[in-house]
């Protein structure tokens, strides 16, 4: 009798690991700790990891109590979630939504290893669009943060990026919807570079429109081609990746949905506060944060958004684009969850 020999690691080329998958240590960060943060100290975020972003400030606004009920509607990698849960105790929950069906069960084993159990953390897959719904009682604090994960956006197989070949998807569920590369075959040239004006302020909507749809593009390698083809630097091809992204996932209605039903799922005097990684997004929650001021729905509001400072910038380049916005529910809220 043989016994079949242990299956070898997959070497790469190199003196370093390039791809995603080659990355094993940065997959692996309870096993390899000093690697993972060698990586850091780079600046730079471990390939299947996020590095939350402005932690102290969420913090410093939202103030949380212990024994409070919190929902953070992006759970992401759980990186603030972790924040959240340690202030809210002892006595205080949270409940987790995100849409993406791969990462949720990772971030809420992550989270139970932590030692947050049933009692203090729930996770439930959905979209913060439908949080009404989702919800038997107000809540005390409310925080999203709207970026994309480092894990999604590294991962070659979710088709966010382009510095890897893979399909052109970007869907936050890939389980449901159409694709980037099958709502681009319905696309004409005219309404394509409507969507890469309307959702990335595209300078050179139409040139590119008409490049991208010369030939089928069905991976991300090929619409990042033509793009460069029709005379697009890099930030052309990652506007084109952020336009498409936001219509794939309709990122606008599922905010603005949020943004309306929000006042009614905050106890009176209740917090929220709303991470932004986009100017449209950052307009939509200014926006209806200023109206709800007006009206007496809010009783406070940020006066200016709140920035990453120079030392985060410089540890997580990704934070740059971050802006912080926070409002505070007045004394009366009525609450229904239809």
């Amino acid at each position: 009798m043989t016994s079949e020999k242990p299956k070898r690691r997959q070497r790469y080329t190199g003196k370093n690991p390039r791809h995603f998958a080659e990355k094993y240590k940065e997959h692996a960060p309870e096993r390899y700790a000093s690697d993972v943060a060698k990586v850091i100290a780079k600046g730079k975020t471990p390939a299947g990891m996020h590095r939350p972003v402005m932690v102290r400030e969420v913090l410093g606004v939202l103030a949380l109590r212990p024994g409070e009920l919190a929902i953070d509607c992006t759970l992401g990698y759980g990186g603030h979630a972790a924040e959240l849960l340690a202030a809210l105790q002892p006595g205080g929950r949270l409940i987790g939504l995100d849409v993406d069906p791969i990462e949720l069960p990772k971030t809420e084993a992550r989270l139970r290893a932590l030692g947050f159990g049933p009692d203090t953390f729930t996770a439930i897959r959905t979209n913060y669009a439908g949080l009404a719904r989702t919800l038997t009682e107000p809540a005390d604090v409310i925080f999203a943060d709207l970026g994309l994960s480092s894990m999604q956006l590294d991962n070659p197989a979710r088709g966010f990026t382009y510095k890897d070949d893979g399909p052109l998807d970007l869907r936050m569920n890939p389980r449901r919807g159409q694709t980037a590369s099958a709502l681009l075959a319905t696309l004409d040239e005219s309404g394509l570079a409507a969507l890469l004006l309307e959702n990335a302020d595209e300078p050179n909507a139409e040139r590119l429109a008409h490049a991208i749809l010369q030939t089928p593009v069905t991976t991300t390698t090929q619409l990042a081609t033509a793009i460069r083809r029709a005379g697009g630097d890099d930030d052309a091809v990652r506007r084109a990746f952020q336009a498409l992204r936001i219509a794939v996932n309709d990122e606008f209605g599922a905010l603005e949905a949020f943004l309306q039903s929000l006042p009614l799922c905050l106890k009176a005097g209740g917090r929220v506060a709303i991470l932004t990684f986009h100017s449209g997004e950052d307009r939509r929650v200014k926006k209806s944060f200023q109206s709800g001021k007006r009206d007496g729905t809010y009783s406070e509001i940020s006066d200016d958004v709140v920035r990453a400072t120079s030392e985060e910038l410089r540890a997580n380049p990704r934070s740059r684009s971050g802006k912080l916005r926070w409002a505070r529910r007045s004394a009366t809220t009525p609450w229904s969850n239809s």
